[in-house]
């Protein structure tokens, strides 16, 4: 067994990559905001979720999945740097699915 005969003098350096973390371009009680969006998610919820997925690079029947939703939303969060965490997904996409639906359209049309 060798032993190592000089002293260490500095430590080893660690590089540290830093990134920007944003906001929602919008509020989640911001239905109103776009009509459009807020008609789809109230009425049709099924296609502007197909649409919210496909746009995200997903499969359009991904919003059918149990659990998806708040696997997409955290996709979205991550893909845009938004601030937030997977429980807090969880919460919006439980109690109130279809303003986080409508709040996910917006961004992806907000970043596009």
């Amino acid at each position: 067994m060798s032993y190592q005969t000089e002293a260490m003098t500095s430590q080893p350096q660690m590089t540290v990559t830093s990134y920007t973390v944003s906001h929602w371009s919008s509020d989640v009680c911001d239905c109103c905001d776009d009509c459009g969006i807020c008609l789809c998610g109230a009425f049709i919820p099924c296609i502007l979720g197909c649409k919210v997925a496909q746009d995200n690079g997903d499969s359009c029947c991904l919003p059918f999945l149990p659990g998806a939703m708040i696997a997409l939303r955290t996709s979205i969060r991550d893909r845009y740097r938004i601030n937030g965490s997977v429980c807090d997904d969880w919460v919006i996409m439980t109690c109130c699915p279809f303003c986080g639906l409508c709040q996910m359209a917006r961004e992806q049309k907000a970043r596009s």
